[in-house]
């Protein structure tokens, strides 16, 4: 019953309903969780390729499979025309001023995108990169197990291949995520040039490259998870996006260009010049690093390590609360 009114007598307005979350969306897992978890798992390949490679029989028997040591002399450095190649990539990247200039420039990214604090953060990992590889080469005992084809020159990991690792994904970190689809292939690719310039040289052996992207991607998830974890950040699963599909699809295929261009051009050239352990070693390397750096930087894809999560564009999204009708 109603009296000069419109309005139910003994009834309560009833308040804005709960929204229901929208089809085909969720809210995943916390980054920094997974962040945290890949870091553990890197940790544990890095550990478990240390034991295997330095401290077993078969370790060092397939790293010396792999690189065998030359006949004369008895270093590892490859009987190949790529050899002088190999040893003016490594200088030109050891060079101070060149990392120094890297560094800069992330830096002066992380200054224009407003993610200064994301790049102090990078120049750390880097330079956390190289100490700690140097530390666990120190540290770390080869014992001489009576492998013909090895010594107890412990060179695990790889302090170049680990500085170019994190030095790539220190971009990571500042850089926008269409940028960063952009650059992980090139970047990836110049990283597993690195560690094949290495392996050539004699620098390092196989277990020395992989050792060095694990310890890479290792800080790398490290110190975005501590970003991630400062800021708040999650990730957000939407539903199907026709424009970010086909961008997909477009980086893909270019990739995919790539890739063959790569087996047409560059395999056979080092087919003909290395041996075929050294060119099994180079492979294995190059696909372990595209792999691994790869996989962190689609895990942030869509990360934003400069502003808060309440200061994005539409999320978390709002209620939204319907105006009541009045009869």
């Amino acid at each position: 019953m109603s009296i000069g009114s419109s309005y139910p007598v003994g009834r309560s307005t009833p308040g804005p309903q709960p929204t229901r979350p929208l089809p085909h969306a969720h809210v995943a897992a916390p980054l920094g969780l997974r962040l945290l978890a890949v870091a553990l798992c890197c940790l544990l390949a890095l550990t478990l390729t240390a034991t295997v490679f330095v401290r077993t029989y078969p370790g060092q028997w397939l790293d010396g499979v792999l690189l065998p040591r030359a006949e004369r002399g008895g270093g590892y450095e490859q009987q190949t025309v790529l050899v002088g190649p190999a040893k003016t990539v490594l200088a030109t990247f050891g060079s101070p001023t060149l990392l120094a200039a890297l560094l800069g420039a992330m830096l002066l990214v992380g200054v224009l995108r407003r993610r200064l604090v994301a790049g102090i953060v990078g120049v750390g990992m880097v330079l956390c990169a190289v100490v700690v590889a140097g530390a666990v080469k120190s540290a770390l005992p080869r014992p001489d197990l009576q492998v013909e084809s090895s010594t107890t020159h412990n060179s695990f990991p790889s302090g170049h291949v680990a500085a170019a690792t994190t030095l790539l994904l220190a971009f990571m970190l500042v850089l926008p995520g269409w940028a960063r689809r952009w650059l992980v292939v090139p970047g990836a690719a110049g990283v597993s040039v690195i560690a094949a310039a290495t392996m050539i040289a004699g620098w390092h052996r196989f277990s020395d490259a992989l050792g060095g992207v694990l310890l890479g991607v290792a800080l790398f998830c490290l110190a975005a998870a501590s970003l991630a974890g400062w800021r708040g950040d999650h990730d957000r699963v939407g539903g199907p996006d026709g424009g970010g599909l086909w961008r997909r699809l477009a980086e893909g295929a270019l990739a995919l260009v790539a890739l063959v261009w790569a087996l047409v051009v560059v395999v056979p050239g080092l087919a003909a010049s290395v041996q075929r352990g050294a060119l099994v070693a180079i492979a294995a390397a190059g696909a372990s690093t595209m792999f691994l750096v790869g996989s962190v930087v689609f895990l942030v894809r869509s990360a934003d390590f400069g502003a808060p999560l309440s200061a994005r564009r539409g999320w978390p999204p709002q209620p939204v609360v319907e105006p009541q009708k009045i009869s």
